[in-house]
């Protein structure tokens, strides 16, 4: 990316998929069975409303341990698609690391690893340091510690407690942890503001 790229690079919403977009059905093979999560399209079509792109990165270690195919996979990513688009929402890309991240397999992509933020920055001219990254797991806000970007944990009901503990230990003017996908993506639009510009709310800690 060149200078000039940099300057007109913008903020994205980084959102995790299973548990904080759709329910988490545990290496997930089979397109019927997507759920959205009560409030995933709204929050994504604020976002879309305040013209900030939405990526959704994905860990799928499933692949690489012969639990779903890729074809498998890519039908559950369009079914997502399809039911974000019929409430009205719409994200720019989907990004997933297909490896099973064991210790002597190490790559770069797997998250908390930024190879999928890079990717994905390099490709639709992202600001990764002005980002937002949300997600139901530690490993889903991480990667706002290493691009000094903003962190939103949304616990959920397949969040380890160790994970809870992790992220409110590490609150701070960048570092948050929502109630809602609806929330987080609030505060994340407060933070890095929109085409239309928004203010911080009074009570935002």
């Amino acid at each position: 990316m060149t200078l000039g790229d940099a300057r007109s690079a913008v903020p994205a919403l980084f959102i995790d998929r299973d548990g904080t977009l759709i329910a988490d059905a545990h290496y997930l093979a089979d397109a019927s069975r997507v759920q959205l999560l009560s409030g995933a399209a709204a929050a994504v079509a604020q976002a879309n409303a305040a013209q900030v792109p939405v990526v959704v990165v994905t860990n799928q270690s499933g692949i690489a341990r012969g639990l779903i195919t890729h074809a498998q996979y890519e039908a559950v990513r369009d079914q997502t698609n399809t039911l974000l688009n019929a409430g009205g929402a719409a994200v720019l890309a989907t990004y997933h690391c297909p490896h099973w991240g064991h210790p002597k397999e190490p790559c770069d992509c797997r998250k908390p690893g930024l190879g999928m933020y890079r990717e994905a920055a390099a490709a639709h001219q992202l600001d990764l340091m002005q980002s937002a990254y949300i997600g139901d797991r530690w490993r889903d806000v991480q990667p706002a510690l290493a691009t000094g970007g903003i962190g939103i944990l949304v616990p959920g009901i397949e969040t380890p407690s160790a994970d809870v503990e992790a992220a409110r230990s590490a609150l701070s003017a960048r570092l948050f942890m929502a109630e809602s996908i609806a929330e987080a993506v609030s505060i994340a639009l407060a933070m890095i503001g929109s085409r239309a510009p928004l203010q911080p709310p009074s009570d935002l800690q």
